[in-house]
């Protein structure tokens, strides 16, 4: 079907250049402009310069060349359209538009219904090795409706859909993962990780909120400790972020430029 539509968007292409072609053809054309009367004013100019011509005559013989001038002068006008031309623009858009139904009926199939989702869903789920992100959300969304107290489905779910640029989405999971297990101390950090995508990298009240429930969980999610320290940078508290990013630079290589780049924002901010 790809090719039916781009071979129907050409033909309508082809249409409309008809149409704008045939509609310029009213345009009034340039008139070619003779030089005669500006040479003979000119001229006269001259002979009045040398003495030939007194003020009089030579006033006079410029009336007269002006009026000749003005007389040959040809009126504008309008653009028109005429019936043949209507009749060409006609012809040529039923022409594009029979064309491309029959260029349908022959490469196309009318009755040929289309595939439902769930069909495809079923196609995706039988090789999720081969998957993005997205169809990969798709075939968990589903089994997740299937089985809505599946917490590890639901988890799943949040990562495909926020690797699949839907953090929204992936918060929404996350949420129904904790409703089912609020000690997933990873889901806490996920969840604050999908509000801050979502609010564009800013670290709001309620992710700020989720980063702190998975510190209480587990000292050890590190990305939470991250984005709290963000957090508190924001609001110019150093001895809090000092505080909260004291174990993630402890635990990054001293070789980890990552680890310099929050040693080095720290001492900024202080």
């Amino acid at each position: 079907m790809i090719v039916f539509w781009t071979l129907a968007g050409l033909a309508t292409a082809l249409a409309g250049l008809l149409v704008l072609s045939l509609a310029r053809r009213g345009v009034d054309r340039e008139q070619p402009v003779s030089d005669t009367g500006a040479a003979e004013l000119s001229e006269l100019d001259r002979l009045k310069s040398r003495g030939l011509l007194d003020e009089e005559a030579w006033s006079a013989a410029r009336a007269e060349a002006g009026r000749r001038l003005l007389a040959g002068a040809s009126p504008d006008v309008a653009p028109r359209v005429g019936g043949r031309d209507r009749t060409v623009v006609m012809a040529g858009l039923v022409g594009a538009v029979a064309a491309t139904l029959s260029l349908y009926l022959v490469i196309g199939d009318p009755g040929l219904p289309d595939q439902p989702y769930e069909r495809r869903i079923d196609e995706w789920a039988a090789g999720p090795e081969t998957l993005d992100a997205p169809r990969i959300a798709a075939v968990l969304s589903r089994a997740v409706k299937r089985e809505p107290e599946n917490r590890t489905a639901l988890t799943m779910l949040g990562a495909a859909r926020f690797e699949a640029g839907d953090p929204i989405g992936a918060a929404s999971a996350f949420r129904r993962a904790l409703a089912l297990d609020p000690d997933d101390a990873t889901s806490w950090a996920r969840l604050g990780e999908s509000l801050v995508r979502a609010a564009d990298g800013s670290v709001g009240g309620d992710a700020e909120a989720a980063f702190s429930r998975a510190l209480s969980l587990d000292p050890d999610q590190l990305g939470a400790r991250f984005f709290l320290g963000e957090a508190a940078l924001s609001r110019g508290d150093v001895v809090k972020a000092r505080e909260v990013w004291a174990p993630l630079i402890a635990a990054l290589d001293p070789s980890d430029p990552r680890r310099t780049e929050l040693v080095s924002r720290l001492d900024a901010a202080a």
